[in-house]
């Protein structure tokens, strides 16, 4: 019975080994397969490791960029599914004829964006210091006319009182006055002179005869000379329209205006009575053919001599 139960006990044993060295075998074929697998994959590994190396070095040669930033620049986003190849080829060609139409790297880029920079911010400098300057000289523009406008009224107003009063002395009468006109800005308007000699309605200058506007043109030069007088003054054949009552007050309004003040009157005239009524005379005489001679009196020392003579 121990015989039988030992014998069915080997054939047990000896079946579990036939099975074990079935599955030993087995196995060792798929170790086997498994080694060539992994010698397989390892080399395609290494492969791969080659070809991303050069696909590396052509990104940095071609592109000049890092191939980690590859799908920023591409604008590809992380789960973003990446176009087709062609799409991609004519994309890429695209970019690189577009790069080539640039030129070339500007190497002093860099430096000449700072060189620029710089010379915008002198500009600007430049720029706000001249703003300031015309709104600087704006201001005194403006505070310079308004200093013009008041001097001119102010002396509008002194030289039309002398006007007003030295036109009723030599008219013996009437009226006269001035007037800015076609402008409220007395620096823009314009000038009119309005006379009315005794008997005659107030008009314009132009509308008087000869004779009228030159004794009102006369009241307008003094009260202009009374207002800021001049050390000389030259009055070229003033009296050679008026007559000889009006040349008589023309000459006695000289000479209080001459001894009032400190202007020297030279005054061109043929009319007999205004040079006898001057200080000094100087005219020109031919004593011979081609020869001018100037001559000179002094009449108020001709007249000290005369009163001492007698």
């Amino acid at each position: 019975k121990i015989r039988k139960t030992s014998a069915e006990e080997v054939l047990i044993a000896e079946k579990l080994l036939t099975e074990s060295e079935k599955t030993l075998r087995y196995e060792e074929e798929i170790f086997v397969e498994t080694r060539e697998n992994k010698v397989r994959a390892q080399s395609a590994i290494d492969q791969a490791d080659q070809n991303l190396l050069v696909i590396r070095e052509r990104i940095l040669e071609r592109l000049e960029c890092d191939p980690t930033k590859l799908l920023e620049i591409a604008q590809i986003h992380e789960g973003q599914q990446v176009p087709d190849l062609d799409s991609a080829m004519k994309r890429f060609d695209r970019l690189i004829r577009e790069r080539d139409n640039m030129g070339p790297v500007n190497l002093r880029a860099e430096l000449e964006t700072k060189e620029l920079t710089e010379k915008i911010s002198m500009i600007e400098t430049e720029k706000n210091d001249l703003t300031t300057a015309i709104s600087r000289l704006r201001q005194g523009i403006s505070n310079l006319n308004k200093e013009a406008r008041q001097r001119l009224v102010t002396s509008f107003e002194e030289v039309n009182n002398h006007f007003k009063n030295l036109f009723e002395r030599l008219f013996g009468g009437g009226r006269a006055k001035l007037a800015l006109t076609e402008s409220d800005d007395p620096l823009q308007a314009g000038l009119e002179i309005y006379a009315s000699p005794p008997g005659k309605k107030l008009q314009n200058l132009s509308l008087l005869s000869g004779g009228e506007q030159t004794i009102t043109a006369i009241a307008l030069l003094f009260a202009v000379f009374l207002t800021n007088p001049a050390p000389i003054c030259v009055l070229d054949e003033v009296d050679a329209a008026l007559d000889d009552a009006n040349v008589d007050r023309f000459c006695l309004l000289l000479s209080e205006i001459a001894d009032a003040g400190d202007t020297r009157f030279l005054v061109i005239t043929h009319h007999r009575m205004t040079m006898s009524r001057m200080d000094r005379l100087y005219g020109v005489t031919m004593p011979e053919q081609g020869i001018s001679q100037l001559v000179s009196v002094n009449l108020r020392k001709a007249e000290q001599i005369r009163a001492t003579a007698y």
